[in-house]
């Protein structure tokens, strides 16, 4: 049976794969919905407006709109199919496109209620890397338990040495 720690990560990467290849195909066509496509072509066109060095760069808003909705597309296919790293890799791109539209909301003013999303699935994405990238505690599956002191081997000390006399003795020096 698989631990309640897989479990959590491939759901975790399932759902925010699927939601991330749903918004950018939204930043991408308007197949899916017109009026979010349109919603989207203004909010960029007011991000490379707020945020002059974009198009010192040659970047605009079109390119800014569609460069993020594939990287998301490809992100959240990774996430949702790939199995090993590049799910990490993945998460990690996608924690950072996060931040960026998260930079761009403030930078252009949007109430919170226009960029809560972004900020509830970063946190998602965080806790799915910190989880997925905890190593794995094994030293407790692999040390069996010692059996339980019994009224026959109670007297026995050298046995099974108390906890005290494992503990290092004395002061600790630091340099």
């Amino acid at each position: 049976m698989a631990s309640p720690r897989t479990v959590t990560v491939v759901a975790l990467s399932v759902a925010l794969g699927l939601f991330f290849v749903f918004m950018g195909t939204i930043k991408l066509t308007p197949r899916l919905s017109k009026d979010a496509y349109s919603e989207m072509k203004r909010a960029y066109k007011s991000y490379v407006r707020a945020l002059p060095l974009l198009k010192k760069m040659g970047i605009n808003s079109i390119l800014l709109r569609k460069s993020i909705g594939a990287l998301e597309v490809a992100c959240g296919i990774v996430m949702t199919l790939v199995p090993g790293r590049p799910k990490d890799v993945a998460n990690f791109f996608l924690l950072l496109l996060v931040l960026a539209v998260l930079f761009f909301h403030q930078l252009v003013g949007d109430p919170l209620k226009r960029y809560a999303h972004a900020l509830v699935f970063g946190i998602l994405l965080t806790c799915r890397l910190l989880i997925a990238r905890k190593p794995e505690d094994r030293s407790s599956e692999k040390k069996p338990l010692p059996p339980p002191a019994s009224a026959g081997n109670a007297g026995n000390a050298e046995e099974q040495p108390s906890l005290y006399e494992k503990a290092p003795q004395g002061k600790m020096k630091l340099s």
